[in-house]
This record gives structure tokens, sequence and C-alpha cells, in this order.
């Protein structure tokens, strides 16, 4: 269902707060090497639809009265998220060979893979030099967690690579533990940080990771169906990379015979076209669609209660807007 958000006042907090993130952001990593500072205003161009600073914000404002504000470290741990993500997003270029990401040209593309991968790092290692002006060592602690879970999602990933056998539960815990556990977090942290419950901190962990699922079964549909100059970055990488998706794994679990053997073909021979006439054929890309709004929908029945039903209205709107999205 789609929703109009109005709520004048919360949206200026939320740009207010976002407007921090970005000065944080770009504070942190200000360097005294010119060739550092093209290299972190380059990635800076990375930052789009900001959902993670976003949730974190909207996460905390959801748990605050209507007269309260947000403390200083949500601003804070909304930024290291984000320079957490950037990061994933810079050695995502690499393991994938991209060469466009946000329609612009990567770090691996432009300065090479050496660059590119001390950049990521380097972006992590501010994260938590960001994260320590909390001054709560549980959060560095907590992010710290999500960041070794990222780590072994992606690992995992690489280690089934090609592998024409990976089952749906196995795609849906490498997909939960590279993607959706930073989209967690950032509700979680977002909420705790504004005091709520015990219950409802776990309840906005869970809401965030459904989200975090969904977002990444739609981005896998978008680099297997979208174009380069819609979805703003290179597309087919998956295909390339020997990846199995959703919508593959689906396919080659439910059809047999020919229809699934034409399939097994294309992936081998990397072959676009023949693999979505067949995908499309076997309503494999419908069923994965479908799934990724029936987790969104469990996201939403699961979203609790809080202080301010505009901050809630706005969160279910952000869950309908990840299967939305063409970019």
């Amino acid at each position: 269902m789609t929703r109009v958000f109005t709520d004048t006042v919360l949206a200026a907090d939320i740009a207010e707060g976002l407007a921090r993130v970005k000065t944080l952001f770009e504070s942190q990593l200000t360097s005294p090497f010119p060739a550092v500072n093209d290299l972190c205003r380059h990635v800076e161009r990375y930052r789009g639809k900001m959902l993670r600073p976003t949730l974190v914000l909207v996460s905390g404002l959801a748990f605050t009265r209507e007269t309260e504000s947000l403390r200083s470290e949500h601003s804070i741990i909304a930024a290291t998220v984000e320079m957490i993500h950037m990061a994933t997003l810079v050695h995502d270029d690499v393991l994938d060979d991209a060469q466009v990401r946000r329609r612009g040209e990567t770090v691996n593309f432009l300065r090479g893979n050496e660059a590119a991968v001390m950049l990521g790092d380097y972006l992590i290692s501010n994260a938590f030099h960001l994260c320590s002006r909390a001054h709560d060592p549980a959060l560095n602690l907590r992010l710290g967690e999500v960041t070794n879970t990222l780590c072994e999602g992606e690992l995992v990933q690489l280690s089934r690579r090609h592998d024409l056998s990976l089952d749906e539960n196995t795609y849906f815990e490498i997909v939960r533990r590279k993607t959706a556990v930073l989209v967690g977090a950032s509700c979680e942290l977002g909420a705790q940080l504004a005091g709520a419950s015990t219950e409802d901190v776990v309840a906005m962990r869970q809401f965030g990771e459904h989200l975090g699922v969904a977002f990444q079964i739609q981005d896998d549909l978008l680099d297997l169906l979208g174009d380069e100059a819609t979805v703003g970055k290179s597309i087919l990488r998956d295909l390339e990379k020997g990846k199995l998706t959703l919508p593959m794994i689906l396919h080659i679990a439910r059809t047999h015979g020919a229809p699934r053997a034409r399939a097994l073909e294309a992936i081998e021979a990397k072959d676009s076209v023949a693999l979505r006439d067949a995908l499309t054929a076997s309503g494999s890309i419908d069923a994965a669609r479908a799934k990724a709004v029936a987790i969104v929908e469990e996201a939403k029945r699961g979203l609790p209660q809080t202080q301010r039903s505009h901050a809630r209205e706005l969160l279910l709107e952000l869950a309908d807007r990840i299967v939305a999205r063409d970019a």
C-alpha cells in the first residue's frame, strides 16, 4: 500500500539529523593528504538513499516524545552505519569487478583494486573511530559484531559461487548476514538510544532485518532485470560472478527436464537473455518478487507501537518503498 507522508515537523527533524550525519561523515574522513581526500570525496557520491542512517533517526524519533529531540549519539551512530555500508560497497565493487556505482565510475575502475581495498579498510577504521565518540563501548561492541557478521556473509557467498546446488535456506542465511544485519542494527540502535524497552528494541531489530532481506532480493532482481541507466550501477554482476540469486534458486528447485536444463545452461554460459526468458516462463521471477513483498508485510506486522505514531507511519512507508524501487 502506498502511503503519503505529511508530518512536516518530523520531516524537518529527519532532514536536520541527516544534515548532521553528512557533516560528521565528511569531517571524520578529512585527511591531511590530498590523495586520500580525493578518494573520500569520490566515495561520498555513493550516498544515495541513505536508508540506514534514516532508519537510525526515524527509529529514534519513534520512541521519543513529540517535545523531545534526538540525542547526539543518534547522529554519530547514523554516520557510523553509513560509513560501514560505504566500505562494503567499495569492497563489493572490487569483488564484482563493477565499473559503475551511483551512475559514476567506481573507485576500483578509476584507481585500481589496491586503492579500493585500502579505501574500504580506511572507511571501516574511521567508522569505529567515529563510533567511539559516542562514549559507549557497548555500541562499538554491537557494531563490531555486526561488521564481523557482514564479512562472514560475504565469505560464505564467495565459497558458494558457481554452486548450482545452493538452496533457499542457505541463500537467506547469506543475505541475512551480508545485508540484513546492518539494516537491523540501524533500527535496533536508533530505538535503544531513545530509551525503548528491551522487547521493542528486539522487535525493531527484527523489523530492520526483514527489510534488509527484502532489499537484497529486490537488488538481485534489479541486477538481473534492470538496465544500468536506471539502476545506476553495473548490472548482471551476479550472473557474471556465478552467484545464484533467489529467482535462479526457485527455478532450479521447481522445474525438471528441458526447462531446468536450459536454465542451467544459461547460467553456465552467462547468457542473461536466455536466463531471463527461462525464469519468466517458470514464474520464478514473480515468485521471488512475491517473497520480497511477503517479507516486507511480515516486517510491518511485527513493528511495535511507538511514542510517535507519525514516525511509525514513516517506518511503514519506508518498508513499502523497499520493494517498489527501481534503483
